[in-house]
């Protein structure tokens, strides 16, 4: 019996010590399929439009969303290729919801007309510092209105369709990286940090500057990206590209 008894014993132990390494293997077979989708979805980032957008097509969750970097401002987005600045999108609980609604057109802000050029010189003042007043003229439904409000922190999260309207807007041949690389890819439990090194192109300046990038993605149990968030050299961007920092 006791003979019969230690083989039952080692047969269950040997089973559960295949079990055992089946689980990890497939645990880590888990990590490093977010590890590599983590990677190549950066990899697409800095290679082209076409590629972006199918990376999130493939491997974003349908309910997944992109934290937004902070910024101060209102809390809308336009077209800056646009003749006209057209709100495309209000930030909800921003400072511009409830003010601002999706077509509104902006005529004037602190006195000075919108036109092309004072779209992109950054001379409309809505940059600033937090809690000081603009003050607009905008055009909506054919009639003007004129509106004021506050400067904000805002931040701000957007849908999956969102983030593949806003990649489907912007300029295909400015989108590559001169160059990048991915310097390190770490991973725990459901969470895959990403951090990399690129030299790319401000073409309103056309001036090249380099940053390091960490995104954070976020995967949900299908091993789809639920969340995704990054920290980039803002302020040094700023600086590359000819801006002055003045405080």
């Amino acid at each position: 019996m006791n003979i019969i008894f230690n083989k039952k014993f080692l047969i269950a132990c040997i089973a559960f010590i295949f079990s055992s390494y089946s689980l990890a293997d497939h645990h880590n077979d888990h990590h490093h399929g977010m590890e590599s989708i983590a990677n190549d979805w950066v990899t697409a980032s800095y290679t082209g439009k076409n590629e972006s957008i199918e990376m999130v097509k493939k491997n974003m969750a349908e309910d997944g969303v992109l934290v937004q970097s902070r910024y101060v401002g209102f809390g809308f987005t336009f077209n800056p290729e646009a003749e006209k600045m057209i709100v495309s999108r209000v930030t909800p609980d921003s400072p511009a919801d409830g003010i601002l609604q999706t077509g509104d057109t902006f005529i004037e802000v602190n006195g000075i007309k919108v036109t092309e050029e004072s779209m992109t010189n950054g001379s409309l003042g809505f940059r600033g510092e937090p809690g000081a007043e603009v003050n607009a003229v905008i055009e909506r439904e054919n009639q003007t209105k004129t509106i004021s409000f506050k400067r904000g922190i805002i931040r701000s999260e957007i849908n999956k369709t969102q983030v593949l309207e806003n990649m489907e807007s912007g300029n295909t041949e400015e989108w590559a990286a001169k160059g990048f690389r991915i310097i390190e890819v770490l991973s725990k439990h459901n969470i895959v940090y990403v951090l990399s090194h690129a030299t790319q192109t401000d073409y309103q300046v056309d001036l090249d500057y380099k940053a390091y990038t960490l995104n954070r993605f976020v995967f949900n149990e299908d091993g789809k990206v639920s969340e995704l968030a990054n920290l980039t050299e803002d302020r040094f961007i700023l600086e590359q590209t000819g801006f002055k920092i003045s405080r």
